[in-house]
């Protein structure tokens, strides 16, 4: 009983967490030097979850299903908490903050399923004699690309929230990242896309796991997952195909109902599953060049980003199957009880947690700005 405990509480864990899948790449930062004698970094990001973040920071309580804010409220927000705002951001030449001019400017209309953006402009000059700028963003929790252009010259890396940038020489050429640097980082954002960031996705392969006990059955499943998703992230990064994330996104959660609810009802794998599996995994390889799509991928080494960060996902939907065998799969998966006391209710949990995302997700009347 104790593997069934084990394995229980793992998925409630990941159940009662929030989604917070996605927010890989919806934070974009360029930072911009002119002649060396002035700089602007340009922040985009989704409006209500930075003024959401801005609240928690300063004590207002949350709301527990709030109304999406139009945009002329975020952007009246944003600028009363200017001063909050600059706490978690540093801008610093040779070592020494500075505190930039900063606009605020929310675009696009507010619905259940997307956020106005916000783009948060920083001006001023660069100290004379100054050789490095430093870059540090908090404000989300998430990878986020920034842009460097200098001299003609345009070159990006990826940080997360928190992390400072390698420091920017503003005496000498931008030098573009070698293939090798590319692959390892792409590899790496596709698995963090997936753990720990991506619980939706987790779920789904979870989902598929808990329906079979043999490690066969669940690679079978896997790899046509894994076909599939790999089609659409291709077809979508290249333009072939484009459907809007906020008909992906209910989809997605769609499917993971869909799998967990199967897996309550029926006891073995059936042929049709695998085709279903495939079917859902081309939904999921939308929502994987959503991601992509927001980080970039950088023109001389497309297909080297684009290859590599597949690679990742892979690597992290195995992580999550390995994970589940070593939690008590592999030595419970033969026991009597492990149907009634695991697989129903992990089902169950992850049935009714996608449940209530595509509930939430569900468009409602867009509001003024």
């Amino acid at each position: 009983m104790r593997c069934a405990v084990w394995c229980a509480a793992a998925v409630v864990l990941l159940s009662s967490a929030r989604l917070q899948a996605h927010e890989i790449g919806t934070t974009r930062v360029a930072v911009v030097l002119q002649q060396r004698s002035a700089y602007e970094i340009e922040i985009v990001t989704d409006a209500a979850a930075l003024v959401e973040k801005l609240e928690a920071l300063t004590g207002q309580p949350p709301q527990s299903e709030p109304l999406p804010r139009g945009a002329a409220i975020l952007q009246a927000q944003l600028q009363v908490y200017d001063e909050v705002f600059r706490r978690r951001v540093v801008v610093a030449f040779d070592e020494t903050a500075v505190q930039p001019a900063i606009d605020y400017q929310v675009s696009g209309v507010a619905t259940a399923t997307s956020s106005p953006a916000a783009t948060i402009r920083m001006r001023g000059t660069v100290p004379g004699g100054a050789r490095r700028l430093a870059w540090s963003y908090s404000w989300t929790f998430a990878t986020y690309s920034l842009t460097v252009r200098k001299d003609g010259q345009e070159t990006t890396e990826w940080l997360e929230g928190g992390q400072t940038n390698t420091p920017i020489l503003l005496e000498s050429p931008n030098r573009p990242l070698s293939r090798a640097t590319i692959a390892l980082r792409y590899l790496a954002l596709g698995f963090t896309h997936i753990v720990p960031k991506g619980l939706d996705h987790m779920l789904f392969v979870l989902g598929i796991f808990l329906l079979s006990r043999r490690f066969r059955q669940v690679l079978a499943q896997v790899s046509a997952f894994t076909i599939a998703h790999s089609i659409t992230l291709a077809l979508s990064i290249y333009g072939v195909v484009s459907v809007s994330p906020n008909i992906v996104e209910p989809l997605i959660a769609v499917s993971i109902a869909y799998v967990a609810v199967e897996n309550i009802f029926m006891c073995e794998l059936r042929p049709w599953r695998l085709a279903l599996v495939f079917g859902f995994g081309l939904l999921h390889g939308m929502g994987f060049a959503g991601a992509l799509k927001e980080l970039g991928l950088p023109r001389s080494e497309f297909v080297t980003a684009l290859v590599t960060f597949n690679l990742g996902v892979e690597a992290g939907q195995l992580a999550v199957i390995c994970a589940a065998f070593l939690l008590g799969g592999w030595y419970c998966g033969n026991r009597a009880w492990y149907r009634r006391f695991v697989v129903v209710p992990a089902s169950a949990m992850i049935a009714c947690t996608a449940v209530y995302w595509t509930l939430r997700a569900k468009p409602v009347a867009q509001t003024r700005s």
